[in-house]
């Protein structure tokens, strides 16, 4: 969220040095726009006829919409009274017992905040206060429990200050989830104006908070990757590298080729160089790819992409944590690369092996990488590098003789809980960018840390990563049940 306000003050500064402002100018325009819609609320008010009043309001808020930005930009102060008015006139409006004099006195109030603006008057208080999302949660927490006790008039007020220090917060929301900010400016009036009738629904009223105080929270919830998430990546790919050289130099100890054995660090060195350049020309192109407005869409997918890797290389880690399959694997590797005598294929099949594991440890970190401090990242990858030099000299010390199928099962754990924390936070992205609907679960609470968000659509996600762990539990249960069969003399 830093970050995103960081970016969208950026580009305004850029925008205003490139491109000067006329304040005088703007003032004027917006007042050409903004009269006739003022104006014939006015008309309207004089009638005294609520419908007309109505009608007359919703037009004037729409031109509103349309051309508020000036005033924004210009006066955060000014915008913030105009926007509170406006949402007090809502609230009278909607009242049960609308009282058109305390209509009338409330347009009184924001026809001149509009005049003042216009005139260039600086005649109004910011809001003393560091604002957050969190603010506006903790008041409809207040309301909720206010409502809870049956005392509606206090949840009436505790939504009206949730209304006064909107305007300082309105843009975190409109910049992330455009739906949601509307329905806050047209809805959060009335559930106040409900609160003050005679025959409140409380139930319903508390529905709606409920319902703003999800989405709110999973607006200012953001799937974070820590050290650890970056060391586990390298740890797991390296690990996995590292097993592979040393198995394929064991077996060609045993197989009498100790000759040949430089062919195989020979490939492996030229997979890591190889993996660095891919690295290096990845990020190269992603960074010129998503400097524009797609940037986060761009990442939700890229993250998907890496969770769906993930699953992929937990399945084969399961399927290779048996003795004999992970045998099995080395020999055959092996067999190929003896048969045809040539150092070329003995060296391909250590480069291939490495190159592999690098260039999926470059996909699941692109998915990670936009949610993660730098600092973090590179404290995970020295912790990786660290742990990997000296289990390399144990590994090498004790001649590939090491318990693998313990280490795969672990491995396996580890990258299917990875793959579900991307996939919680890669869709939940998607959501903000409007590409996926947003259908929240009620009472069922935002777990940014493991990337669990209380929508329908990141449920159904991750729900079918479990049932693909599960089937595949399953069905390697079943082929080892049948080779247990085969064997049992008949």
């Amino acid at each position: 969220m830093a970050a995103l306000k960081e970016l969208s003050t950026a580009l305004r500064t850029l925008e205003e040095k490139e491109n000067p402002i006329d304040e005088t100018a703007q003032r004027e325009e917006f007042a050409r726009k903004i009269t006739p819609a003022l104006e014939q609320f006015e008309n309207a008010l004089a009638t005294g006829d609520l419908e007309q009043i109505e009608a007359a309001y919703n037009t004037f808020n729409t031109k509103w919409n349309q051309n508020e930005r000036p005033v924004r930009d210009l006066s955060t102060a000014m915008y913030g009274e105009i926007e509170t008015q406006m949402a007090f006139i809502r609230m009278s409006i909607a009242s049960e017992t609308a009282d058109i004099t305390t209509i009338q006195e409330q347009y009184a109030t924001l026809k001149q905040k509009i005049e003042d603006f216009i005139a260039g008057k600086e005649t109004a208080q910011a809001v003393e206060g560091d604002y957050s999302l969190e603010t506006l949660v903790q008041y409809i927490d207040e309301a909720i429990k206010h409502i809870g006790e049956k005392n509606y008039a206090d949840a009436a007020a505790s939504i009206q200050q949730f209304i006064i220090i909107w305007p300082q917060v309105e843009q975190e929301v409109s910049t992330r989830n455009g739906s949601l900010y509307t329905k806050i400016e047209s809805d959060m009036p009335m559930l106040a104006s409900s609160l003050m009738k005679s025959n409140v629904d409380a139930e319903h009223i508390t529905q709606n908070l409920k319902q703003f105080k999800t989405e709110i929270e999973l607006l200012k919830a953001d799937t974070n990757y820590s050290f650890w998430d970056s060391a586990m990546i390298l740890l797991r790919e390296g690990l996995e590298a590292l097993l592979i050289i040393v198995a394929l130099a064991a077996f060609l100890k045993k197989s009498g080729q100790q000759a040949m054995e430089k062919w195989i660090y020979f490939g492996a060195l030229l997979g890591v160089v190889c993996s660095i350049v891919a690295a290096v020309l990845m990020s190269t192109v992603l960074n010129s790819a998503t400097v524009d407005s797609n940037r986060e869409v761009l990442e939700g997918y890229i993250g998907l992409a890496a969770a769906a890797m993930m699953i992929g290389v937990g399945v084969w880690l399961h399927n290779k944590t048996s003795v004999g399959s992970w045998n099995r694997y080395i020999s055959n590797q092996m067999n190929q690369a003896i048969s045809t005598g040539s150092v070329v294929s003995m060296a391909a099949v250590s480069f291939l092996s490495v190159f592999r594991e690098g260039a999926e440890t470059i996909v699941f970190y692109i998915g990670i990488l936009p949610k993660m401090e730098m600092s973090q990242f590179w404290l995970g990858i020295a912790m990786a590098l660290a742990i990997l030099a000296a289990t390399a000299v144990v590994l090498m010390k004790m001649s590939g003789k090491i318990p693998v199928h313990k280490f795969f099962i672990v491995a396996t754990i580890f990258i299917y809980l990875l793959a579900f924390k991307i996939i919680g936070g890669s869709m939940h992205t998607l959501q903000l960018q409007g590409r996926l609907d947003t259908t929240v679960v009620d009472g069922l609470p935002v777990l940014s840390t493991v990337g669990f968000y209380p929508t329908f659509e990141t449920i159904i996600g991750q729900a079918v990563l479990i049932l693909l762990i599960l089937a595949t539990i399953i069905y390697k249960r079943f082929i080892k049940h049948n080779a247990v069969m085969v064997r049992k003399p008949k």
